[in-house]
């Protein structure tokens, strides 16, 4: 069967384009990309219905991929802690030839359908967890033997793939396919692909986060206090939500550690 990712371009003669054909030729294409993903929502919205009631009871997420879709579940991964105060360890991103692949591709490290059993059995793998294979392709062999395992074991299993009918979705529970068509340069998924994943990867990762609990109204009163900008949003939100002054609302904020902790302890002293 023909993949659509690796389906022949809409535009062809590229060398012989200016700078900006070919950046208005990339921006035609990545138009597509929204619509496709909202085209997504439906399926995207029964895994992450399954996987919440997992991390309710403490369960993880993990995401498994390759070379760039394993890159963006890193990238989701670790801004889950420092965006909403989650614990490291509880969105865990994992990617085909380790930590070392992140950087640099590691050759064929995707085509080893039993490395991705290891890496996960290495963090405790449990029947509570919840397993997210990505790959564009749809067929990745690292995401096929990670999602196989992770079945088995229990876990909820999901896909972010942007093929039709593929191996990987057929491993997953809930699958989530996201169409974007041939890529300005074929079969280069870095490019719409890529896109589609990093915008469905922040809305599960952000959809599971408001029901956990870690957003008030639109607020991340969870984030972490890691930089002078995060101090400063911080400060701004505790000021709002108290009417301190903001050297006081600062000086809460610091004393408490975040922002939800300095709100409830200035009602707690409001209320005695």
């Amino acid at each position: 069967m023909a993949l659509i990712t690796e389906s022949e371009s809409l535009h062809d003669g590229l060398e012989f384009l200016s700078s900006g054909e070919i950046l208005r030729g990339i921006n035609q294409e990545d138009h597509k990309v929204a619509v496709a993903t909202e085209a997504a929502i439906p399926a995207l919205e029964v895994l992450v219905e399954s996987i919440l009631p997992r991390m309710k009871a403490g369960g993880r997420l993990f995401y498994i991929g390759a070379g760039t879709s394993g890159r963006l579940g890193i990238v989701d991964a670790s801004e889950c802690p420092p965006t909403f105060g989650v614990e490291h360890g509880k969105v865990i991103g994992l990617i085909a030839g380790g930590d070392g692949a992140i950087r640099k591709a590691v050759e064929f490290a995707e085509d080893d359908e039993h490395q991705a059993i290891l890496d996960l059995q290495a963090h405790g793998l449990t029947s509570n967890d919840s397993v997210v294979g990505i790959a564009a392709s749809g067929r990745t062999p690292y995401v096929i033997g990670g999602l196989k395992a992770a079945r088995k074991l229990g876990c909820i299993t999901g896909a972010i793939v942007c093929n039709t009918r593929s191996l990987v979705a057929a491993e997953a529970e809930f699958p989530v396919e996201v169409l974007v068509g041939p890529e300005y340069i074929t079969g280069s998924t870095r490019m719409k692909s890529g896109s589609a994943q990093k915008l469905i990867l922040n809305m599960l990762s952000t959809a599971l986060m408001i029901q956990l609990g870690h957003v008030q109204g639109n607020r991340m009163v969870d984030m972490q206090l890691s930089n002078i900008k995060l101090v400063e949003r911080g400060t701004r939100m505790v000021a709002e939500q108290t009417g301190l002054e903001p050297n006081k609302a600062r000086e809460l904020l610091l004393n408490q550690g975040s922002v939800r902790k300095a709100v409830e302890a200035w009602k707690n002293q409001k209320n005695q």
